[in-house]
């Protein structure tokens, strides 16, 4: 297979982010199938190529498979990368721009496959979910594992929110009464060492990204955070936007926060932090969710994706294929709008 060039703007300082961690952990998981070069191309630095230099030294098509993912720079990556073999890492959506024809498509949730899957038909479509990293499966304290009988017992901490993508709603009426209630309420900013250990302490987590992401006007991509808090054995309140639905299936692995009332909320929070065990998913669930997000299994989707997307661009670049072409909606509807007429036309001319 032909090697693996990842794109991102850059590795340090406004570049840090959710989105930067998921595709450096997924350049290292890919790295384990084929070689990988990790390449950016707006900073700068020492210790990774730059695009516009790899671009003058390397005439099209190439020999590598190129990665892009930052959803902002996707048209003007493609544009850059037009005559080589190239990839979309899709994480959110709704970003408005289409893909050119064939562009393969490798989507981190049911809910992004789901868009391209409506917005680009004739593009190759996979899915390949965000891995879990191992720590999580590994240190997590959850029932049945040896850590969560190590540390059986109330835990320090009854609520844990994450200020990141909170809803005003969870930081300014929730967790103020809760706290009123005497409940011991944890909100997360800033960097912290050990992210597993938190979540291990901590009894409830709650995640509300609704508000966050329609106010962007853009998708949750894949909604880590929760599945780490499950691993943990914390009960998770979230909200379902987007890709969330993937997993928590309301009452069963998540409960749904901003449950009608503000009043429903806090006697079902309450709930599960007297008895958290009432309010966790089954174990035998829970372990075959955590077991599909595993770098393991996610190891296995990356190979066989990026086998169809080497014979994809075999197909357009040696062979010389030419690639299927969507209609646009415009056409769609001249058609249905023809398909109407003709029929009238024709009930018309067979009247006596």
């Amino acid at each position: 297979m032909r090697p693996v060039r990842f794109l991102v703007p850059g590795t340090t300082g406004k570049f840090r982010c959710g989105g930067l961690s998921v595709e450096l952990q997924t350049a290292r998981l890919v790295g384990q199938l084929v070689p990988v070069e990790l390449v950016t191309y707006r900073q700068r630095q020492s210790n990774y190529p730059f695009l516009k230099d790899l671009l003058r030294v390397d005439p099209p098509p190439g020999e590598a498979l190129w990665i892009v993912s930052w959803g902002f720079d996707v048209p003007m990556l493609l544009r850059q990368l037009r005559g080589r073999p190239v990839a979309y890492h899709a994480h959110s959506s709704g970003y408005g721009f289409d893909l050119p024809p064939a562009t393969p498509v490798l989507a981190v949730s049911r809910n992004t496959l789901g868009y391209w899957g409506d917005r680009s038909p004739r593009s190759p479509l996979a899915l390949v979910p965000n891995a879990l990293e191992h720590q999580w499966i590994a240190r997590g304290a959850r029932p049945g594992t040896s850590a969560y009988s190590a540390s059986h017992g109330r835990r320090p901490i009854d609520i844990l929110v994450q200020r990141r993508k909170s809803s005003t709603y969870v930081l300014e009426q929730l967790v103020p009464a809760l706290r009123e209630r005497g409940l011991r309420v944890q909100v997360q900013s800033g960097w912290v060492d050990d992210l597993v250990d938190l979540f291990n302490s901590s009894t409830v987590f709650l995640y509300d990204s609704a508000d966050y992401w329609r106010g962007c006007g853009l998708t949750e991509g894949f909604g880590l955070p929760p599945i780490e808090a499950l691993a943990c054995g914390c009960v998770v309140f979230s909200s379902f936007n987007h890709a969330l639905a993937d997993n928590l299936d309301p009452g069963l692995v998540g409960n749904q926060i901003g449950w009608g009332t503000l009043a429903g909320d806090l006697e079902r929070i309450m709930a599960a932090v007297r008895d958290p065990g009432q309010w966790r998913p089954d174990e035998s669930s829970l372990q075959a969710m955590l077991e599909s997000c595993s770098e393991e299994a996610l190891s296995e989707r990356w190979r066989q994706a990026l086998i169809d997307i080497n014979d994809h661009w075999d197909y357009l670049l040696k062979a010389s294929y030419r690639p299927l072409v969507s209609p646009t909606p415009l056409q769609l509807r001249w058609q249905q709008w023809w398909v109407r007429l003709r029929g009238r036309l024709r009930r018309w001319l067979s009247l006596p």
